[in-house]
């Protein structure tokens, strides 16, 4: 079996990995070093927990020379300050006995003490592309002695809306660099970036995209609507191997009124982590939790990537992300490190269509349990539960006229399609919704 000696690292590397505990290096780290140390762009794809952060640090840290400059020489983009933290923190375990120093830039905290810091003399410059970018207009950052150029979590950086920060970086940096890439996913925004800026990247595939840790369990329940859900996870809750939890919703209203419901009978075992709450409350949740001093955290997908959180033992989903692809990355929190986890989702009738789409995604289904008889079922709706109701019956309820035929069109509306260039072409089915189609058929003939 091959261990870190085998990299052939430089002592002072070696010995920080040594008192870290670590031994043998995870396969995506053994498949990235050789092709980062050769000079060449790399396009990484691997599952989330498989220890992608020292797969991009330790190759660049090994070749690491002391050099006279204050500006950076590696960048890394992060999608999110959590990560940034994280990363800076990775970095300065790794660079313990050697001289490099490291600044991480976020939003949501004084610009200003991040522009002394930066003034100070940086080498490793990790940051969200937002701040990096106010940054670099500020004529704070300068990027012309930059060597190496790390995204992580490209896709969802992406997703984030970062685009035109991330593209304004590429162009203010000299072409001559090398291009490390990482990403969850390979969507085609990010396949358009690489043709356009990467020169010819190899790629490093640890597993098809998208597909989940095979050591999570994936449990469901239909629920009727999101008042029973809380019913639901409070009993849930009252299983004691239940132990270390992230709790996911989808936004930040719903996170206060879970968590508030949860300080009933849990008073200060859970805490909540959203975009509306002040970094310095964000890291001391989250620190709390890593020491054990909370049970779990209700959060929205703010949390669901890239952040190496330690033994989580399930990952409960109160609603069903809206992406499928978004569900693999939560249910990634848990079944870390060769550790199982399991997963719960929870779902209701409307939540049933994405539901399937995931399971078309994964090639994998959930397995579905029955709810427990000493759940209440709740008859109230909350108003994002009527709403979401009322654009169903938009969207699929016909109109009908007193007779119940359809209205017919008033005759200005009515088109006649007379061929030619503009003829309307018949539209076609996604790949992904047949197969949902497919599905949906298969369990309604399972269940007659």
């Amino acid at each position: 079996m091959i261990t870190f000696h085998d990299f052939d690292l430089p002592k002072s590397l070696q010995k920080a990995i040594d008192e870290l505990g670590l031994t043998n290096p995870t396969p995506i780290q053994q498949r990235a070093m050789p092709v980062i140390l050769s000079g060449r762009d790399m396009m990484g794809i691997a599952q989330t927990g498989t220890g992608k952060t020292f797969a991009y640090l330790l190759p660049v840290l090994k070749q690491w020379k002391f050099a006279k400059t204050d500006t950076p020489r590696v960048v890394i983009i992060v999608p999110t300050r959590e990560l940034v933290v994280q990363v800076v923190e990775e970095v300065e375990k790794l660079t313990k006995y050697m001289s490099v120093r490291t600044v991480g830039v976020f939003g949501g905290v004084n610009i200003n003490t991040q522009k002394l810091r930066v003034y100070e003399g940086v080498d490793v410059l990790v940051g969200t592309p937002g701040r990096m970018m106010d940054l670099a207009l500020d004529n704070v950052v300068r990027f012309d002695e930059v060597q190496k150029l790390i995204i992580d979590e490209f896709d969802e950086i992406l997703n984030l809306g970062f685009r035109v920060q991330v593209t304004s970086i590429f162009n203010m940096m000299k072409a001559k660099r090398q291009n490390i890439l990482f990403s969850a996913t390979m969507t085609d925004e990010v396949d358009e970036m690489l043709n356009d800026y990467f020169d010819f990247p190899e790629e490093v595939s640890l597993a098809p995209s998208g597909t989940p840790l095979d050591q999570i369990e994936q449990f469901g329940y239909n629920v009727p609507n999101f008042l029973t859900k809380i019913n639901l996870l409070k009993n849930l809750l009252q299983d004691e191997s239940l132990s270390r939890i992230l709790v996911f919703v989808n936004n930040k209203k719903t996170a206060d009124l879970v968590m508030t419901s949860l300080e009933e009978n849990h008073d200060g075992q859970f805490g909540v982590i959203h975009s509306n709450k002040s970094q310095n409350y964000r890291l001391n949740t989250m620190a709390s939790f890593q020491q054990g001093e909370l049970r779990g955290i209700v959060t929205t997908d703010v949390m669901a990537r890239g952040l190496d959180i330690s033994d989580v033992t399930h990952v409960i989903n109160m609603e069903f992300p809206e992406v499928p692809e978004q569900y693999i990355h939560r249910i990634g929190r848990t079944g870390r490190a060769d550790k199982t986890g399991v997963a719960i989702s929870l779902i209701a009738p409307s939540e049933q269509e994405i539901q399937l789409e995931a399971e078309v995604l994964m090639e994998r289904e959930l397995e579905f349990i029955e709810l427990p008889e000493d759940v209440e079922i709740a008859e109230k709706l909350l108003e994002f539960e009527k709403d979401k109701k009322k654009i169903k019956l938009l969207l699929r309820t016909p109109k009908k006229s007193d007779n119940g035929a359809f209205h017919e069109k008033k005759d200005k509306n009515k088109k006649v399609n007379l061929g030619g260039p503009g003829k309307t072409k018949p539209r076609k089915t996604a790949p992904r919704n047949r197969a949902v189609e497919a599905k949906r058929a298969a369990k309604k003939k399972k269940n007659k």
